[in-house]
C-alpha cells in the first residue's frame, strides 16, 4: 500500500517534502557552530558599523574577538545576544535564531559593568542565579564555592556597592557563567583588572574550556588573547580582516623580523646601511635595546638565505627570527586612525552621541 508523504504548501500549490537519504559512507555529522553570522549588516543612521560580516564560532572552541575601538566588536556581541538586530543577513546562536531562544544555555558579561548596588552579593547570585534557571536548593553552596574561586570568600554579605570595582567585576564575571552555561561571551573581560586578577581570570577561562564551554570574548589584551585562544577573529570599520586558527595565523605573518645584534658597537648608521642592503631586507630600525637592530623582510622572503647574508655583510653575536605577535599582526593590519574617536566625533555631531557604546 503506498505511503502518504507529508506535504508543504507554496505559492503554486502542494509538492512532497523530500528529506534526502543519509550517506553511509560519510563519517558522522560535524557538532554545528556555537555561533554562525552569515552576510550581517547594522547601520545606525548614516554609520555602517558592521558590513557584511560573516563568522563562524566552532563549538568548543576559545575565540578571540579583537579590532581596534569602534570597529562593531560589541555591536557584533549585541547583534548575538539579540539585543540588536541586523538590518541584512542573520544570526544563529547555538542553533536557533536568535539568543531568547537559548537564553538559560548562554553566560553574557556585557562590557557595561553593572551590579545591583544595595544587593548584598550573595543575594543578588542567588537572584541572577534564579534568573537564569537555577534551583533555590543548593543555591547557597554554589554562590560560596563561585566566590571562593574568584579570590572573594568573604564578601558574601557585603554590599555590592561596598566592593572594588575590580571586585564588582569578579561578581558579575560569577552571575555569568554560575549557570554552567554552554556557550560563554565576554566583552571586554580584562577591562579594570589589575595582572594578578587578569590571572586569575585567564585561568578560570581556560579551566571552562577544558571542561568543554564554547568561549568568545573582545578584548584589546592582545597578550591575553595571544595565551588563552585557540582562533582569532579581527573586524575593522565593520568588516573582518582576520579568521582562523592561532597557530595557522602566525604561519602566514611569519617570519617578518629578524633581530640582529652586531659584535662590535661601532656607528649605528654604518651597520644599518649594511643590513638595508642585503637582498630580501625592505627596512631597517633600532630596536628598544642598545645597539640592536629589527630587520624587516620583504613580502615572500626566504629567512635564511638572508640571515647568512646579514652574517656576512655585519659580524653579529645574535642574529634571530623574531616571531609575530598577535600585537604586529594587528599593527600592519589596522590603519593608525581607525578608532571609536572618529566616530564618537561624526556622531555627536549629528546629536546621536548616545549610539556611540553600540559601536565600541
Amino acid at each position: 500500500m503506498p505511503v502518504d508523504r507529508p506535504k508543504s504548501r507554496n505559492l503554486y500549490g502542494y509538492h512532497p517534502i523530500i528529506i534526502p537519504a543519509r550517506n553511509p559512507l560519510k563519517g558522522p555529522r560535524l557538532p554545528e557552530p556555537a555561533i554562525l553570522i552569515e552576510g550581517v549588516t547594522k547601520r545606525f543612521r548614516d554609520k555602517t558599523a558592521v558590513d557584511r560580516l560573516d563568522l563562524e564560532v566552532p563549538t568548543g572552541s576559545l575565540c578571540g574577538f579583537l579590532g581596534p575601538n569602534g570597529a562593531g566588536k560589541t555591536t557584533t556581541i549585541r547583534m548575538v545576544m539579540s539585543i540588536f538586530y541586523p538590518d541584512e543577513g542573520r544570526v544563529s546562536v547555538l542553533g536557533r535564531p536568535s539568543a531568547i531562544e537559548s537564553k538559560d544555555r548562554i553566560g553574557y558579561l556585557p562590557e557595561e559593568r553593572g551590579v545591583y548596588r544595595k544587593m548584598k552579593v550573595g543575594d543578588f547570585l542567588a537572584y541572577m542565579g534564579q534568573l537564569k534557571g537555577l534551583d533555590a536548593h543548593g543555591m547557597a553552596k554554589r554562590v560560596d564555592d563561585w566566590l571562593a574561586r574568584v579570590g572573594l570568600p568573604e564578601v558574601r554579605k557585603k554590599k555590592c556597592e561596598e566592593l572594588s570595582k575590580g571586585m564588582q567585576q569578579k561578581v558579575q564575571f560569577v552571575a555569568a557563567i554560575m549557570h554552567d552555561p554552554e556557550l560563554i561571551i565576554l566583552d571586554e573581560p580584562f577591562s579594570g583588572l589589575d595582572p594578578v586578577n587578569a590571572r586569575l581570570m585567564r585561568s578560570l577561562m581556560e579551566d571552562l574550556h577544558r571542561r568543554g564551554k564554547t568561549i568568545i570574548f573582545s578584548t584589546h589584551v592582545l597578550h591575553s588573547a595571544e595565551q588563552l585562544c585557540t582562533r582569532i577573529f579581527m573586524i575593522n570599520k565593520g568588516r573582518k580582516v582576520l579568521d582562523g586558527d592561532i597557530d595557522q595565523i602566525r604561519a602566514q605573518y611569519d617570519p617578518k623580523t629578524i633581530v640582529v645584534e652586531p659584535l662590535e658597537n661601532g656607528d649605528p648608521r654604518q651597520a644599518q646601511a649594511r643590513l638595508a642592503s642585503v637582498p630580501g631586507v625592505a627596512g631597517v630600525m633600532h630596536s628598544g635595546a642598545k645597539g640592536v637592530y629589527e630587520v624587516r623582510l620583504i613580502d615572500g622572503a626566504d629567512p635564511a638565505p638572508t640571515m647568512a647574508a646579514i652574517i656576512t655583510a655585519v659580524p653579529s653575536r645574535r642574529v634571530e627570527v623574531r616571531r609575530a605577535t598577535l600585537e604586529d599582526i594587528f599593527v600592519h593590519l589596522v590603519a593608525p586612525g581607525d578608532s571609536e574617536d572618529v566616530l564618537r566625533e561624526m556622531l555627536s555631531e549629528r546629536g546621536t552621541a548616545a549610539e556611540v557604546n553600540a559601536d565600541a
